[in-house]
């Protein structure tokens, strides 16, 4: 699992909730509940079998739900995530929005509970929670004492299947989500340009359309919509719970027994049908222009294969996500990448570049390259610049010790990430909910020993040397792009003999 890239997503591409003040909704209005009353008893069966891997242990419930567990005993502190594997790719064209719709609107109450029980709760016993939305899953997570661990399971496992929801509660949220695009998307330029960037990118798949929602058909999602989506999806066998901290796997699973088990399956998803991406004959700018802008800046991003549809992306070969890690690492991933050197250090003509490969989709990744100038360097010279470091990957490669040095960096993350008892969660809770498996997940670190630097070269030659990309362009009023293209024509007018003079500039 690509670490850096994770970390980017979570940041980038996930609208979240946090610690969400619930709203509580009038008695007098009539009520929806969402899930008929459960009367399902404890199954009778024999337990589950704790299955482990690398300290990793896990075991499915009988109703479907995948349990995992990362014991870490050296913090008093445990952390509950669920996983549901749906996100805003999986909405229903005209209802962009609806899942992180649903996302706030699972803080209200439930048959069990009334809202604001479940925060406060976590709240008087020192805890913290979160939840974000992404393209592939949404999340829920508590992090509390072990104490507070069985009463959190409760609370969690009884709003999977009992959440009530009522006319007054979605009309008063959708204006909460309807401000939160406000804020996060139309007062935000880059946003705004990011959003159109992804429109052009994805011109057929479904992460084409912004994770928020579009703001016209955010306004007109309904009581209806939220009990749908969530009758469909919210359902223990389309969900993976982690569990991580001071605990063990027998104590979760003896939990779990108690409170997850007794959830029942309300819906069966399917596999995941997709439409995908065609093929690719132009390349494509987007480009805008706003007054709020005063350092002027260029994207350009191609496809790529993800770890997760490697086997399915055309032309990708075993490797090739891992591969692609590395070059995005040698690029930019530290102050002694190529980028940052180049352009911060000797030249210093550059306010920020960046080169980023999100390898943690379910379906295509995307390969991009950033770049901000500094002083008198113009857009298009530094644009032409920062390609032409690929290019020179493209032709001659990476060294060993530009390799080594960035799969050691890789390799050291992964332990750092062992410190964090989120970050583990969202490591395996992300990577499970693309369809990869605990032992995919442990086994990344071995596919970063095993590039070469010949893959290295490889996969920027196949994926990165097609001019079958899109280029974005964030700038002020009064500027227009010029891009690498024109000026690297320019300086080859430049650079060429006039008329009636040979190249050493002697008369013909």
């Amino acid at each position: 699992m690509l670490l850096r890239s994770l970390s980017r997503l979570l940041i980038s591409t996930t609208v979240s909730t946090f610690l969400i003040v619930p709203v509580f909704t009038s008695a007098s209005l009539a009520e929806a509940p969402v899930a008929p009353a459960q009367t399902q008893e404890t199954a009778t069966q024999d337990k589950p079998e704790i299955k482990t891997s690398d300290g990793v242990a896990s075991f499915t419930l009988q109703n479907g739900l995948k349990v995992v567990v990362i014991p870490d005993h050296r913090a008093p502190v445990v952390t509950q995530m669920i996983w549901y594997h749906v996100g805003s790719a999986d909405e229903q064209e005209g209802t962009s929005g609806i899942a992180h719709f649903l996302e706030h609107l699972m803080f209200k109450g439930t048959k069990t509970f009334q809202a604001g029980e479940f925060s406060n709760y976590v709240t008087e016993n020192g805890g913290q929670e979160n939840a974000f939305t992404s393209y592939d899953y949404t999340a829920y997570y508590q992090q509390v004492s072990p104490q507070a661990l069985p009463k959190i399971m409760e609370f969690e496992a009884d709003r999977m299947q009992n959440l009530i929801l009522n006319e007054e509660a979605v009309t008063t949220e959708r204006e909460v989500i309807i401000e939160e695009r406000r804020m996060r998307i139309d007062s935000n330029p880059a946003a705004m340009l990011s959003e159109n960037t992804n429109a052009t990118i994805f011109y057929n798949h479904p992460y084409r359309r912004p994770i928020i929602g579009w703001r016209q058909e955010m306004e007109k999602l309904s009581l209806g919509d939220a009990i749908d989506f969530y009758k469909k999806y919210y359902t223990p066998n389309n969900a993976t719970l982690i569990i991580t901290g001071d605990v063990t796997p027998e104590k979760v699973l003896e939990l779990s027994e108690n409170s997850w088990a007794k959830v029942q399956r309300s819906a069966e998803p399917g596999k995941r049908e997709r439409v995908q991406e065609p093929a690719k004959q132009a390349d494509r700018i987007v480009t805008l222009h706003d007054e709020r802008v005063t350092i002027p800046s260029f994207t350009t991003t191609w496809l790529v294969p993800s770890y997760a549809n490697e086997a399915q992306f055309e032309g990708a070969k075993e490797g090739d996500a891992a591969a692609l890690s590395l070059l995005s690492e040698i690029l930019s991933g530290s102050t002694r990448s190529r980028l940052y050197q180049n352009f911060m250090v000797k030249q210093s003509i550059a306010s920020g570049v960046d080169a980023s490969y999100r390898g943690d989709a379910l379906d295509d990744g995307t390969f991009s390259l950033f770049g901000a100038p500094r002083g008198d360097t113009t857009l298009g010279a530094l644009e032409l610049q920062v390609k032409e470091q690929l290019a020179a990957i493209i032709k001659d490669g990476v060294t060993e010790t530009e390799l080594d040095q960035a799969r050691n960096r890789f390799l050291k993350s992964v332990i750092f990430a062992r410190d964090s008892q989120a970050g583990m969660a969202r490591i395996y809770g992300a990577g499970l909910s693309v369809g990869q498996s605990i032992e995919d997940i442990q086994g990344w670190p071995d596919k970063i020993k095993k590039v070469t630097a010949e893959q290295v070269k490889d996969v920027a030659n196949r994926y990165l040397s097609s001019q079958k990309t899109v280029t974005s362009y964030l700038l002020p009023p009064d500027m227009e792009p010029k891009s690498a293209v024109a000026v690297s024509q320019a300086e080859a007018e430049n650079a060429a003999p006039e008329k009636g003079e040979d190249a050493s500039g002697g008369v013909q």
